[in-house]
C-alpha cells in the first residue's frame, strides 16, 4: 500500500510531471523524485520527446547520493531502447535500493518488464502509489496503448438555455475571455484538434494554441474531416504555424494538389457517400501517435461522435445568458424521442472560469 512518505514523495513527482503538460507529446508526462535518508537528493521531469526521461534528470541531480536511495517515478521505468536508453538500466547503474512507480507502463514494450528488470538486479520495486492520479495525467497515452485509439475530449460552449449559436450561425463569442483562455490550455495539452468541414467553411477557425507569453508549446496537429474535399486552400489555419491534416474519401487530384500546395497534408480514408468512417479516423490518428484528441466542431459531428461512443470526456463551458429557442443546440441527435433514449452523463467537475462555468462530464452510455 505504501507509507505516508511514499505518498508524499509521489505527490511531488506528480507535480513535477505536470510541468511537461504541454511539451512531452507524444510521450507521457513523467516526474521523478529521489530520496535518501529522508531528504530529496534529486528530482526531474520529462521535458520533451527525444530528451532525457524524468529518471535521468533526477539521477544527474542526485549524483552519488542516488546510491542506496529510493526513486519515486510516476510511470514504470522504461526497459527498451527508443530515442533514449532504458531508464531501468540507468537506475541499476546508479545503485538505487528501491523504486516506487505510481503505475505500470501500459506500453506493451514495457508492461511490467521494467520493474521485473529492477527486481532481477536486486532492487526492491513496486507500483500502485497514487496510480489513479498518474493515469489521469496521461489519459491519451494510456488510451492509445490500451485501446489503440486516442482519448477524445469534446469541447463545447453554450448559453444557459443550451444554445451554441444563433439561428444565423453567429457564435462569437458565447463565453468570456477567461473561458477562451482555458480552451487554449486544453488545445496546448492536446496532440491534435479535430473539426469538420462545416465548421471550417462557416467560421474559418485558427485551431491553434495561444498561451500566455513565455509558455512554450508545440502546436497540435489540426485535423479536418472533409468527405468531399471542400476545404479551401485559403483557409486561415493553413497559413499558421503547425500542421494541418485533411481526411477525405474524395479522389479529385486537382483539389488535393491545391491543398497540398497551400501546406496541408491530404489523406484518403474509407467512408460512406457523405461521411468518413470514424473508427478509421481514430485508427489513423493513433498510428500518428495522437494521444489526446480535442474535438471542436458543430452539433452534427459532435452528435455523431457521441452516438458512436467515441467521446471519452465532455468539457462544456456554460455562459450566463439566454439565446432563445430559435438558436442552435449542442448536439444533433436524431432518434432520441423517449426519456429512456437519453444519453446519461457522469459529472466529474464543475468550476467557475471567469463569469462562465466549466462542466466536465463523462458519457455513461450511448444509444
Amino acid at each position: 500500500m505504501g507509507s505516508s512518505d511514499d505518498y508524499r514523495y509521489m505527490a511531488r513527482a506528480l507535480r513535477l510531471a505536470r510541468l511537461g503538460l504541454y511539451t512531452t507529446d507524444p510521450n507521457p508526462r513523467v516526474g521523478c523524485v529521489i530520496v535518501r535518508d529522508g531528504a530529496v537528493v534529486g528530482e526531474g521531469w520529462h521535458e520533451r520527446a527525444g530528451g532525457p526521461h524524468a529518471e535521468i534528470h533526477a539521477l544527474r541531480a542526485a549524483g552519488e547520493a542516488a546510491r542506496g536511495a529510493t526513486a519515486y517515478v510516476t510511470l514504470e521505468p522504461c526497459c527498451h531502447h527508443g530515442r533514449t536508453p532504458p531508464c531501468s538500466e540507468a537506475l541499476i547503474e546508479a545503485g538505487v535500493a528501491r523504486v516506487v512507480a505510481a503505475m505500470e507502463d501500459p506500453n506493451p514494450r514495457v508492461a511490467g518488464e521494467g520493474l521485473a528488470q529492477l527486481r532481477a538486479a536486486g532492487i526492491e520495486a513496486e507500483a500502485g502509489v497514487l496510480a489513479a492520479e498518474a493515469e489521469a495525467l496521461n489519459p491519451g497515452f494510456v488510451s492509445r496503448m490500451r485501446r489503440g485509439r486516442p482519448f477524445v475530449r469534446c469541447k463545447l460552449a453554450m448559453s444557459l438555455d443550451g444554445r451554441t449559436a444563433m439561428a444565423s450561425g453567429e457564435s462569437q463569442w458565447i463565453t468570456g475571455d477567461a473561458a477562451r483562455a482555458d480552451v487554449h490550455r486544453l488545445r496546448a495539452r492536446s496532440s491534435a484538434i479535430l473539426t469538420g468541414i462545416g465548421t471550417v467553411l462557416a467560421d474559418d477557425p485558427s485551431l491553434n494554441a495561444r498561451l500566455e507569453e513565455g509558455v512554450g508549446v508545440k502546436q497540435p496537429l489540426r485535423v479536418v474531416l472533409d468527405a468531399h474535399l471542400a476545404m479551401p486552400p485559403t483557409a486561415r489555419m493553413l497559413s499558421l504555424p503547425g500542421e494541418t491534416l485533411v481526411l477525405t474519401r474524395a479522389r479529385e487530384p486537382a483539389f488535393r494538389e491545391a491543398l497540398e500546395a497551400a501546406g496541408a497534408e491530404v489523406m484518403r480514408l474509407p467512408g460512406s457517400a457523405d461521411a468518413l468512417d470514424l473508427n478509421a479516423v481514430m485508427d489513423c490518428l493513433a498510428e500518428r501517435e495522437v494521444n489526446e484528441l480535442l474535438v471542436e466542431t458543430g452539433a452534427v459531428l459532435a452528435g455523431t461522435l457521441l452516438r458512436a461512443g467515441l467521446i471519452d470526456e465532455l468539457v462544456v463551458y456554460l455562459a450566463p445568458h439566454i439565446m432563445g429557442d430559435a438558436a442552435r443546440g449542442l448536439f444533433h441527435l436524431p432518434g432520441l424521442e423517449a426519456m429512456q433514449d437519453r444519453i446519461g452523463l457522469e459529472i466529474r467537475d464543475v468550476r467557475a472560469v471567469g463569469r462562465d462555468w466549466r462542466i466536465t462530464a463523462v458519457p455513461e452510455r450511448v444509444g
